[in-house]
């Protein structure tokens, strides 16, 4: 096997999803052949190189586990929280395995979020480019009027830029108050909320109710069950996973001096990405390689 970024392969180790893989190499936790390599950027060759994290040696034959959960309020979508916050892992205390989750799901919003240790499906499921579609059932306060509606199907303007366009349904359409499902693809900090506030009304009530196709049919809160090899097979068809398994690294090194190309959403992509720089600095700033649009997606904290 030929050598590998650091980060890929703590992945593919199903150590953490690729962005956490990050932040334990720049914290010194691997050594390759006996040295710490905290350079975001380092590679390896899994094969050749002897790879420790925290002094355990990289092993590659764990079996991937895929698990549905259906988040509760009041659980952190994280794998652990250092004030002592109750997390999603609590609630799956009879996997043996290290998962983590596949993106993230507020503190207050509920409904459906993935965990897995399969690190490179992680990173596919969470690429802009694959466009990976999420949908809420929102209980709202407020006079949700026809023209209201019209700009969330059309992208409403946020402090972090333009949304995408947006599928809205309304369920329950009352004078004051509203029950809508609306799906999107991307993953700003707490859009679904923040979409609504920009039209004059208030989520009382979000939960995720469907993600890559997948539902909370007969998981009920707070519990969870294994996906299946069939499911498990569309959410790699539906990434485009064997096509193109890591579509960052490929991009870079067919094209490693082109320019990204400009959309007309680039306004909203690029102060996404600011605001996520903001909420998570790089450690390493002079050495470690950018990938904007990757990294705006990592913190699906919806």
């Amino acid at each position: 096997m030929s050598e590998e970024r650091l980060q890929k392969i703590l992945s593919r180790a199903g150590i953490a999803s690729r962005r956490a893989a990050e932040k334990i190499i720049s914290e010194g936790r691997v050594t390759v052949d006996g040295k710490i390599l905290s350079e975001l950027g380092a590679k390896a060759d899994a094969d050749k190189n002897k790879i420790c994290v925290d002094g355990k040696i990289l092993t590659f034959d764990a079996e991937k586990i895929y698990i549905l959960l259906n988040k509760p309020k009041d659980f952190l979508s994280t794998v652990k929280d250092d004030r002592g916050r109750k997390t999603v892992l609590n609630l799956v205390k009879e996997i043996s395995a290290k998962i983590y989750p596949v993106g993230r799901l507020d503190y207050d919003s509920e409904g459906l979020i993935l965990l897995t240790n399969d690190g490179e499906l992680t990173n596919a499921l969470l690429h802009p480019k694959f466009k990976i579609e999420k949908t809420y059932r929102a209980k709202i306060f407020g006079n949700l009027t026809d023209e209201k509606i019209k700009k969330l199907r059309a992208g409403v303007e946020l402090e972090d830029g333009l949304t995408a366009p947006a599928e809205v349904s309304v369920i329950n359409l009352e004078k004051n108050s509203a029950t809508v499902e609306i799906t999107i693809h991307e993953g700003k900090n707490r859009q679904v909320r923040r979409m609504f506030a920009a039209v004059g009304c208030e989520v009382k009530n979000l939960t995720r109710i469907k993600f890559a196709g997948l539902t909370l049919q007969n998981v009920p809160r707070g519990k969870f069950r294994r996906l299946t090899q069939d499911e498990v097979k569309k959410l790699y068809a539906l990434s485009n996973f064997d096509d193109n398994p890591d579509p960052v690294e490929n991009e870079r090194e067919r094209c490693p001096k082109q320019a990204p190309k400009k959309t007309k959403n680039h306004h909203a992509e690029f102060c996404a990405d600011k605001a996520f720089k903001r909420d998570f600095p790089n450690p390493n700033p002079k050495r470690r390689p950018v990938d904007k649009n990757v990294e705006k997606h990592r913190h699906d904290n919806i």
